[in-house]
């Protein structure tokens, strides 16, 4: 039986750390995995010790190369999706390689943003990116981009009921 607490481990492709911390499980619905990450969690970012100052809510969805991020305010990203390699999951830890490429949607103005893109040409010249993970990680960019500006769920509204939970 899975226990309510999920270490949620994300690494880039060379194998360094990235982001690490522990989530409650909210729920598992056809969209993913719903965690929770309290005001004050521990956390490793960039693998450096971190405290995190604003609540979220992680979507770990079923075989996809993203998470999203749901922030209330005062973060100004509503919605920040990170491309990443499909989630392997190990007991209650869920392994993630990130690969550079964001796509973000502003609070303020719904304005949606791909972030990075340097860091991913960057890296995959410098990791060796194969040529399949580059076509994936730049169609799910490419579907985020288009899902976080026309309403697509769950990023109008199906995240707001798993928010309200760590807020």
């Amino acid at each position: 039986m899975s226990s309510d607490v999920v270490r949620v481990v994300y690494r880039k492709y060379d194998g360094a750390a990235h982001r690490d911390y522990p989530a409650r499980r909210l729920a598992e619905d056809d969209l993913g995995t719903w965690l929770g990450v309290a005001k004050g969690t521990r956390s490793v970012y960039h693998g450096r010790p971190s405290v995190e100052q604003i609540p979220f809510v992680l979507l770990v969805p079923h075989d996809a190369w993203w998470t999203g991020m749901f922030n209330p305010a005062p973060r100004t990203s509503e919605v920040y999706c990170d491309i990443a390699s499909p989630a392997r999951w190990e007991g209650d830890t869920v392994h993630l390689i990130d690969l550079d490429l964001d796509v973000v949607r502003r609070r303020a103005t719904g304005l949606v943003e791909l972030r990075d893109e340097d860091e991913f040409a960057e890296h995959r010249r410098m990791f060796g990116y194969p040529d399949d993970v580059v076509a994936h990680a730049e169609a799910a960019a490419e579907w985020l981009f288009g899902a976080l500006g026309d309403g697509t769920e769950p990023f109008a509204t199906a995240y707001r009921k798993w928010l309200a939970l760590v807020v």
